[in-house]
């Protein structure tokens, strides 16, 4: 018995998520490509944890994970060579090493670390990972970072954030610690990261949509700070798209499990 635990990243483009989708079989999903190919390299039944169950269409390069396997002869080495032969587009398994058989990636994790890519120019290529706005479409030739950058810090700390989840998405509690957050500009590029103990669904999509109209001028940032207070999702900006997130990495208590 043994437990293997994985980095890996993903385009999740062409995905319905990290979650397996076993009522709509038809969907692919990053959890049940993998699940597949190591449930036949194994000749097992495999079910993998993920640190994160990232929506369709985000992405990820710094996603944990981790299986429990009765197989303790299938060399790790050899396990990670398959993966990056079998597995379809856009999924590679980065590493694949031995964890302690307690080692779960989604309950023994401290935060996770998303970050939001946002460009002011459009691009062929850069809008398969990053999310092109028009800051005229606010009224406004640029968007105000700074006015960002202070509302972003009243998220910080154990909050209630029923306001930045979706609906159909409440049967978990809706307290989180938000422990750090920053925008970064550069280049006609924007980028937010957020870092939490957990996060709810569609949290940071709807976290950027609302700071985007703080930077467009739609909201002050006392307006913004307001919304968290309303525990209602209608007082929150529209969900960003999805391809300008990605889950960028996960910690863990113990510096050999962080990635």
């Amino acid at each position: 018995m043994r437990n293997l635990k994985l980095l890996i990243e993903y385009d999740g483009t062409d995905y319905a998520g990290w979650q397996r989708q076993p009522q709509n079989p038809h969907q692919r999903a990053i959890q049940a490509e993998l699940e597949k190919l190591f449930s036949q390299l194994l000749r097992e039944p495999v079910e993998i944890t993920g640190a994160g169950r990232t929506d369709a269409g985000v992405h990820a390069v710094g996603q944990v994970a981790n299986f429990i396997t009765k197989n303790d002869s299938f060399p790790l080495e050899k396990l990670r060579y398959a993966c990056s032969r079998m597995l379809p587009k856009g999924i590679v398994v980065k590493r694949v090493e031995e964890a302690p058989l307690d080692f779960n990636a989604r309950f023994d994790a401290l935060s996770r670390t998303y970050r939001y890519f946002i460009i002011t120019e459009p691009s062929a290529i850069k809008q398969r990972f990053a999310t092109y706005v028009n800051p005229r479409l606010y009224g406004v030739h640029r968007f105000d970072v700074d006015a960002m950058r202070e509302a972003s810090e009243t998220l910080l700390g154990e909050h209630d954030f029923t306001s930045y989840s979706k609906v159909g998405a409440r049967k978990r509690s809706p307290i989180c610690e938000v422990k750090s957050v920053r925008w970064v500009e550069r280049r006609g590029q924007l980028m937010f990261e957020i870092a939490a103990d957990r996060f709810l669904h569609s949290m940071v999509r709807l976290i950027v949509g609302t700071l985007l109209e703080v930077g467009g001028k739609k909201r002050s940032v006392a307006e913004f700070a307001e919304v968290l207070k309303a525990r209602n999702v209608d007082c929150a900006g529209a969900v960003a798209p999805p391809e300008g997130l990605f889950l960028w990495s996960v910690q863990y208590p113990n510096p050999k499990e962080h990635a």
